[in-house]
């Protein structure tokens, strides 16, 4: 939740009911029971009640996915492989479901790493971080390059941070000067928070 978390709070404006979406973990195995368990306790600790949304139980289920948010406030999107996330976003219809949810102003996204490049008009250059021949079973091999398209910038995460990737997210900061891509580096504890037409960048 980077290091404003009491913001995230304010959004949600006094909603409880958040959903957690791992799909971009599910190459993961075990590890990614760890990672639900771990971000369970944390929006316990905030006051949320939490209940984890595996995408692939909508897969061709959109009206579904869509009477299943309506319920709730806060849908947090978790990092990992941006690819494959993409992959259980479309084939689930949570693409189209959260753009019409957010427009009614009906539920706050929230999320970090893969759960914020996703939202970019195009994942191209992200193959420079994560692999997007990442898949896990249920899921077709073809790649989505288009983003949810919610951002008119790229934001490039791990900037410049004690992260694995840090090295790699320079090349991808490079590939937007080279193609005049608008951008926003986010270094780890950084949010950006968009409200309407107010977005913030903050520490």
């Amino acid at each position: 939740m980077g290091n404003q978390s009491e913001k995230l709070v304010e959004l949600v404006e006094g909603g409880k009911n958040v959903v957690i979406v791992l799909n971009s973990r599910d190459h993961k195995g075990e590890k990614r029971n760890e990672y639900l368990a771990d971000e369970t306790k944390a929006f316990n600790e905030l006051g949320f009640n939490v209940e984890e949304l595996d995408l692939r139980k909508f897969f061709g289920k959109e009206k579904e996915l869509e009477e299943f948010l309506r319920k709730k406030d806060l849908v947090w999107v978790d990092g990992g492989n941006t690819f494959l996330l993409r992959r259980a976003m479309k084939k689930s219809g949570f693409d189209n479901v959260i753009k019409k949810l957010l427009k009614e102003d009906s539920i706050t996204y929230g999320g970090f790493s893969a759960g914020v490049v996703v939202l970019q008009q195009s994942l191209h250059s992200l193959d420079m971080v994560d692999n997007p021949n990442n898949i896990s079973e249920g899921y077709e091999s073809e790649i989505v390059w288009e983003g949810l398209g919610l951002l008119d910038f790229n934001v490039a995460v791990h900037y410049r941070s004690d992260h694995p990737e840090s090295a790699l997210v320079e090349k991808e900061v490079e590939y937007c000067k080279n193609n005049n891509i608008p951008y926003k580096t986010l270094s780890d504890g950084e949010v950006i928070i968009i409200n309407g037409d107010d977005l913030k960048i903050l520490k």
